[in-house]
């Protein structure tokens, strides 16, 4: 759960008035607000930066210290210090908040840094890369040419394999990383703008629990502010995609070129197969099967095997298999 920005991955530039951030757009309330922090509309406190584009008519309930929104829509955030008033307002946001935020990068030409804790015990080969502020834990292994980030975590007796990227992370014990793997990097938020598509700042994490499997040439995505959590015991394939926000159960497995849009929930001991990919928001239960190449637009709930495309209980899929054999036997029969 989000309670603030993670300051071993970001670093906080300062205060500014709201007419400083936004000097040509129309705003309402006090201009002279100040907000030094960014976050999603329904936590925003009053230091806080966000945006809001309602499905329907729900006010706001939250309290921030700016809000950027739609002209005709600026009744809904009754509780905001300021407005700031867009036709685009993720854009807006997407446009605003690096001037309160940045990612803390790397410092200098040393390939291992100063600040870095490494424990005796851990092994780092050849051109290991280790940034500001990191954590290596006794037992680890980090392959050739890894680079582990700014303020990442690295468990205990972790294995992490060449050429592995790791940033905005907290790595737990035990955990195997297999070669070319990418944790941590930014996920494919977009936002629409008059000069054309921009990308959406991602300010949180991805928290790998112990005793995971995350196979060669996997990307994970860290969320947008909450964590994309991998919860212990979890085993996922080479070539797989987990985007921003998501949540991959204790003991879930996913098979390779399995695809998981934005904020999905895997359940526990959960298994999709080769292939499936799952669309944004969606709930897998616990215990869940998806066979493979499964296109998953709905929730499945727990313990049951759903397959197809779309996707649907496989006691309807093979159903209807079944119902087109017998049709297609007839015509040929015609015939």
């Amino acid at each position: 759960m989000w309670t603030m920005i993670d300051p071993r991955f970001y670093e906080a530039l300062g205060a500014a008035t709201v007419r400083a951030l936004a000097p040509s757009a129309e705003i309402g309330g006090d201009a002279d607000r100040k907000v030094s922090a960014a976050a999603p509309a329904d936590r925003a406190g009053p230091d806080d930066l966000c945006y809001y584009e309602p499905r329907g008519t729900r006010a706001l309930t939250s309290a921030p210290g700016a809000c950027i929104i739609q002209p005709a829509l600026a009744h809904l955030a009754p509780n905001a210090g300021a407005l700031i008033l867009s036709d685009r307002p993720r854009a807006t946001f997407a446009k605003l908040v690096p001037l309160l935020v940045r990612a803390r990068g790397f410092e200098g030409a040393i390939a291992v840094h100063p600040s870095a804790r490494i424990e005796e015990g851990a092994l780092l080969r050849p051109g290991v890369v280790v940034g500001p502020g990191a954590f290596v834990g006794s037992g680890a292994e980090i392959g050739p040419n890894s680079v582990i980030g700014p303020g990442v975590a690295i468990g205990r007796r972790t294995k992490i394999g060449a050429g592995v990227s790791i940033c905005f992370a907290l790595i737990g014990d035990d955990v195997s990383i297999l070669s070319g793997a990418v944790i941590g990097e930014q996920g494919f938020g977009i936002a629409g703008d008059a000069s054309g598509p921009i990308d959406v700042p991602h300010l949180g994490r991805v928290v790998v629990q112990d005793r995971v499997t995350i196979g060669a040439n996997t990307t994970i995505d860290r969320g947008v502010f909450d964590d994309t959590l991998i919860a212990e015991g979890a085993k996922i394939d080479n070539l797989c995609q987990i985007a921003h926000n998501v949540t991959v159960g204790r003991g879930a497995i996913l098979a390779a070129f399995a695809g998981i849009s934005g904020s999905v929930q895997i359940g526990d001991a959960a298994t999709l197969a080769g292939r499936v990919g799952v669309g944004d928001h969606r709930k897998i239960g616990a215990g869940a099967t998806l066979a493979g190449a499964a296109a998953v637009g709905d929730d499945v709930p727990p313990g049951e095997i759903w397959m197809g495309y779309p996707v649907k209980p496989i006691r309807t899929f093979l159903k209807e298999v079944r119902w087109v054999a017998r049709k297609a036997g007839a015509r040929d029969g015609e015939k």
